[in-house]
This record gives C-alpha cells, sequence and structure tokens, in this order.
C-alpha cells in the first residue's frame, strides 16, 4: 500500500481527494492536514510514502514545507497539487526539493498514476508545468565557472581579508590577487569585492 497524507486548508478538497483515492486499491489516505505545519507535523509522526500538499494555505504551506521537510530529512515524496502555474511558483517548488507538481483539473486515474509514479521514485509533472520549467531552465543564464584560485580568494575576501592577507595565506603576490579578483568581478558581472562576495554566494560558488 502507498501511504498518503492530504495538505490542503479547504475541507471539501480534502473529502474529493479522499474519495477518489480511496478507490484505489494500493492506495491508502491516513492522514488530513490543513496547513503546512500540520502536515509537517504529521509526516513526522505518520511517515506517509507520499504527502499531497497544496501550495497556499493559511498558517503556511507549499515552498516552505517543502524546503523544512527535506531539511529534517523526512523520507516522503511530495507532489505539489494546486490551481497555480506561474513560473515563480513551479520553479520555487521543483527547487525546494518537491517530486511533482500537478494541477486540480486531473482525473482521478491521473492522479492515482502520479502517485504511483512518485512512490516509485520518479518526477511528475502536468504537461503545462513541464513545458513551463523547461523554458524557464532554458532561460537562466549560465552559471558562471569561478577557477579553483579564484573561488579561493573570494571566500577570503568574505571572512574580510585584504588583498595583502589574501596574499600572505594564499602564498602570492598582492598584484596576483588583484588579478584574480578582476577575473572574478568579470566572471560575475560586477564591479566590487562586496557585490562578486554576494554574488557568488547566490550562485552557490563559495560552498566547500
Amino acid at each position: 500500500m502507498i501511504r498518503i497524507l492530504l495538505a490542503d486548508d479547504h475541507p471539501v478538497v480534502r473529502e474529493g481527494l479522499r474519495a477518489m483515492l480511496s478507490a484505489e486499491p494500493d492506495l491508502d489516505v491516513v492522514a488530513e492536514a490543513a496547513s503546512g505545519p500540520q502536515a509537517e507535523a504529521l509526516t513526522a509522526q505518520l511517515t506517509p510514502d507520499i504527502v499531497l500538499m497544496d501550495l497556499r494555505m493559511p498558517g503556511g504551506g507549499g515552498v516552505e514545507s517543502i524546503e523544512r521537510m527535506a531539511a529534517a530529512g523526512l523520507s516522503c515524496r511530495v507532489i505539489v497539487l494546486t490551481t497555480y502555474e506561474t513560473d515563480r511558483d513551479i520553479l520555487r517548488a521543483v527547487e525546494a526539493g518537491a517530486a511533482g507538481y500537478l494541477l486540480k483539473d486531473l482525473a482521478r486515474g491521473e492522479l492515482a498514476e502520479a502517485v504511483r509514479a512518485a512512490a516509485r521514485g520518479e518526477t511528475v509533472l502536468a504537461p503545462s508545468v513541464a513545458a513551463r520549467l523547461v523554458d524557464q531552465l532554458r532561460s537562466r543564464p549560465e552559471r558562471p565557472r569561478l577557477s579553483e584560485r579564484e573561488t579561493a580568494v573570494l571566500r577570503l575576501v568574505a571572512e574580510g581579508c585584504t588583498n595583502a592577507e589574501i596574499g600572505r595565506r594564499l602564498h602570492i603576490g598582492e598584484s596576483t590577487v588583484k588579478t584574480h579578483l578582476l577575473r572574478a568581478f568579470g566572471k560575475l558581472g560586477v564591479d566590487d569585492r562586496t557585490s562578486a562576495v554576494t554574488s557568488a554566494m547566490r550562485l552557490g560558488l563559495l560552498e566547500q
């Protein structure tokens, strides 16, 4: 049996989903939640296989809950089930770790198959959502590639080191430090040390 938790702030929606899913012999709805925090607590307690999560709920829900569940190491797979399909919503949910993004207009059979696919470890996306996600990823600027030395220099800048201190710690001349910084500035499209560090951190380029 695939154990499912429903998270939606509308009781009538939860009732409809429960009826649809309970009609399938291999699907079992084990709990319902009316907010993201409630879904998190029930997931930690009951360890369902799948959480069907509405994107926006009073009291919290959606992306933030998915992020907290992932950070807590919960093994469930979260499928967003929503009426919203804006580019920002889709990208944020997928980046947070959602295993799927479906719209509430899908048929019972489609929902059941999506749940089974997610339980097998697959990613399930509504066709319109998949197309928009691909367009979003294609339109993203390519992440710059810093050299190992440029990365080391920027890490020390982030620690508050001056060029002279960086040179001593990396055993290179101060002029070489400046050269690495200028190259990093060019790759990141910035003009100063602070902007370079901020941009590199935002892009995840300074992670160990």
